[in-house]
């Protein structure tokens, strides 16, 4: 979980991992590449499928269950919620 500069939920097997996928996929630039320690973290898988079951899509709805279910268990989602000012 990342909150600085903009907030997402990335699954990733490490914080290496999470940091690329986060400069890569939702800051979009190379320029962000030192991380301090408050602003990543990581979090138990519950914690995250909590989180992810209760962000809300681009129509304002939270999603199905069924929507839940299988992008939370995709092994290729890595971005699971990214800061709505993004989109």
């Amino acid at each position: 979980e990342i909150h600085d500069p903009y907030y997402a939920l990335i699954k990733a097997t490490d914080k290496a991992e999470a940091e690329k996928v986060y400069i890569q996929g939702v800051a979009d630039t190379d320029d962000y590449d030192n991380f301090q320690d408050e602003e990543i973290r990581e979090v138990e898988r519950d914690y995250a499928l909590v989180k992810f079951s209760q962000s809300r899509g681009v129509d304002g709805e939270l999603a199905s269950y069924t929507y839940i279910s299988k992008n939370f268990n995709n092994p290729e989602a890595e971005v699971l919620i990214w800061d709505g000012s993004l989109q």
